[in-house]
């Protein structure tokens, strides 16, 4: 059975058979249950993961209260890219909310990845060019757009979440109390 971070990385570059054996060899499977941490806020992020199965929050304490700003789920790269790249402290949270299998690979391996794989530094090229431009997305939508379009684009990008996701953490995602999300949610329904 071909692994989801092969096809996942086939949709971006060419990966030859040996290029599959390295990425499938230094990147290593780690289950995380219900409510455990991929990263902590004051740890240093020491892995990249890649979702094969669950889901995850991205979330600050902002005033004593979880603020979160966005959802990994199935095929989507989890990081705090900031820490994992200059070794710093992070200042972020990153938990599971359902159990959750991933594909996790050092800060090390993932050097090699990009010197061992043909197409390597495109691959890491491309991966980041498009994680900047989902994260700048997100900072302008925070701060233009108002909680209905929040909770529009929320259903636009996560369209299978909803279900998945406790009530609580979308209204967090979108910014208001979740009483006000439970009436943005009337207004959309009786339109």
């Amino acid at each position: 059975m071909q692994s989801q971070l092969i096809s996942a990385t086939k949709q971006i570059i060419h990966l030859t058979k040996n290029d599959e054996n390295i990425l499938l060899k230094l990147f290593v499977h780690k289950h995380f249950s219900k409510g455990d941490y991929f990263l902590k806020e004051g740890q240093v992020c020491k892995f990249v993961g890649f979702i094969e199965k669950g889901l995850i929050r991205y979330f600050i304490n902002k005033d004593g209260e979880d603020a979160i700003y966005n959802f990994g789920k199935e095929n989507d790269f989890v990081c705090n890219y900031e820490s994992f790249l200059d070794h710093s402290a992070s200042n972020k949270n990153i938990q599971c909310i359902e159990d959750t299998l991933m594909l996790v690979c050092s800060y090390d391996n993932l050097q090699e990845i990009y010197t061992s794989l043909s197409e390597g530094q495109k691959w890491g090229r491309l991966v980041c060019e498009n994680l900047f431009v989902n994260a700048i997305k997100q900072i302008t939508s925070l701060y233009t757009a108002a909680p209905e379009k929040r909770y529009r684009e929320f259903l636009e990008f996560y369209p299978d979440l909803q279900q998945r996701i406790p009530q609580y953490y979308i209204s967090s995602y979108v910014g208001v109390k979740p009483q006000s999300l439970s009436r943005i949610r009337k207004r959309l329904s009786d339109n």
